[in-house]
């Protein structure tokens, strides 16, 4: 099976790629994540896979896109179903590049994740599979998280601290449900 693995970043790949390996399935990887803000921080991930997926002889096409304006177009101005419009720009833009290239099959390495919605990314991924003519490989690669996450750090990649896009990187400042002191609280209290 010729496998396209959308790449969201490199620490989320390595127990995907791993485990697909195991099942006898050699993806080839694929970047295209307009979502992530700022510049700096999708220059930072990008290059960071770029340089893993060399060290583990992983063919890595990248569609090099920094979409902020346009990622904020479509999710304006119900910014909280944002993630089921990052899911289907992603997931349509791979599908599409797969059907047009001779992949059999594309996945994702969102479905590692426990902190994404994982029947949206299913559903949607199946939704642009039956778009494209080209079979959405499901795996739920939850129970491998942690193992991927513990092989990142040993491996020394940069570990991102929210998912991408600038709400979620504000969302990481705020104070959360659990909780957690806000970055503005935190601040009050050092002045």
């Amino acid at each position: 099976m010729q496998l396209l693995l959308h790449i969201c970043c490199a620490p989320c790949s390595v127990a995907c790629i791993s485990h697909l390996r195991d099942e006898g399935i050699d993806p080839a990887g694929f970047w295209y994540n307009p979502n992530i803000h700022g510049v700096k921080e999708y220059r930072r991930r990008k290059n960071t896979l770029i340089d893993y997926a060399r060290s583990i002889h992983l063919k890595l096409l990248i569609e090099n896109e920094y979409g902020l304006r346009k990622f904020i177009d479509h999710v304006y101005p119900n910014y909280e179903a944002r993630c089921a419009y990052c899911y289907a720009c992603r997931l349509e833009e791979t599908a599409r590049f797969a059907a047009q290239n001779g992949y059999d099959a594309f996945s994702t390495t969102l479905l590692i994740s426990p902190y994404q919605k994982h029947e949206l990314i299913r559903q949607t991924g199946q939704r642009m599979a039956d778009k494209y003519g080209v079979e959405f490989l499901y795996r739920d690669f939850q129970p491998y998280f942690k193992e991927g996450q513990d092989k990142a750090k040993e491996l020394g990649l940069y570990r991102q601290q929210y998912c991408g896009c600038i709400f979620s990187e504000e969302d990481r400042y705020l104070e959360d449900k659990k909780g957690k002191v806000s970055f503005q609280k935190f601040n009050n209290r050092i002045r």
